[in-house]
């Protein structure tokens, strides 16, 4: 077991850390902005006059991408209940406008997926650092499993991973469920375990679930997003290990 230290705060005997992938890991935000207006787009092209009403319920405006937005944050599953909610506004079935949704998000993806994602300054480092030190690391995202697999394959992180965990029919995001579903997994205690995320939902479920601590991280300087943290963070290295 180790302490991990960020700025004044100390978390003592800590044997896993959990790190979300969007936003905290990797450098997704062109990515989830071209999903998002690809997306729109082509739904758009089916039912005329939905897009720019897409666009803000997903969190872009222009080149901006809210990271607190919807497509920033949310599961596969529930961005799309959601664009279909917008399209069934428009007098179709619900049925018809989940498959509308699906497939448009679907073919956006395919679109976009070709040119990874880069990862954030820091992320390899940090990584490696501490599973030298001995703790057990996964990443549990509200992305797909096979997205965070796929990530973890081209970034070539499994040497420092035990555990690679994303959302697919289970609970979401705050959901304490999947970080309890995610310690067990790694054979850890909630409270020997640390939640690292970029938002609100990373901070929620941790504490929900009575995890050792809470890192919130911040790119672009906006602790807001990362509210109910016990910390926060601008850069990954931040993150110190004290050897108990």
């Amino acid at each position: 077991m180790v302490t991990i230290k960020c700025k004044n705060i100390a978390f003592s005997n800590i044997e896993a850390i959990l790190f979300d992938k969007n936003g905290t890991l990797e450098d997704s935000e062109l990515y989830l902005r071209t999903l998002g207006q690809k997306g729109a787009r082509m739904i758009d092209a089916q039912v005329p006059g939905i897009g720019e009403p897409l666009l803000m319920a997903f969190g872009i405006n222009g080149d901006f991408l809210d990271p607190a937005g919807l497509i920033s944050v949310a599961s596969r599953k529930e961005t799309e209940v959601a664009a279909a909610a917008y399209i069934a506004e428009t007098g179709k079935g619900w049925f018809e406008s989940l498959k509308i949704a699906r497939q448009a998000l679907e073919a956006a993806d395919q679109y976009v997926e070709k040119t990874p994602s880069p990862l954030f300054v820091g992320s390899l480092e940090i990584l490696k650092s501490l599973s030298v030190a001995g703790l057990k690391l996964g990443i549990l995202s509200a992305a797909t499993t096979e997205e965070v697999k796929k990530f973890v394959t081209i970034h070539e992180l499994g040497a420092y991973l035990q555990l690679e965990k994303g959302v697919d029919e289970g609970p979401s995001k705050p959901d304490p469920a999947l970080f309890l579903e995610a310690c067990q997994a790694l054979g850890v205690a909630p409270e020997r375990t640390l939640m690292v995320g970029d938002s609100v939902g990373d901070m929620q479920m941790a504490r929900d679930a009575k995890a050792a601590g809470c890192i919130g991280i911040t790119w672009i300087g906006r602790a807001d997003h990362v509210k109910g943290a016990d910390v926060v963070i601008n850069q990954l290295d931040e993150i110190q290990i004290i050897e108990d």
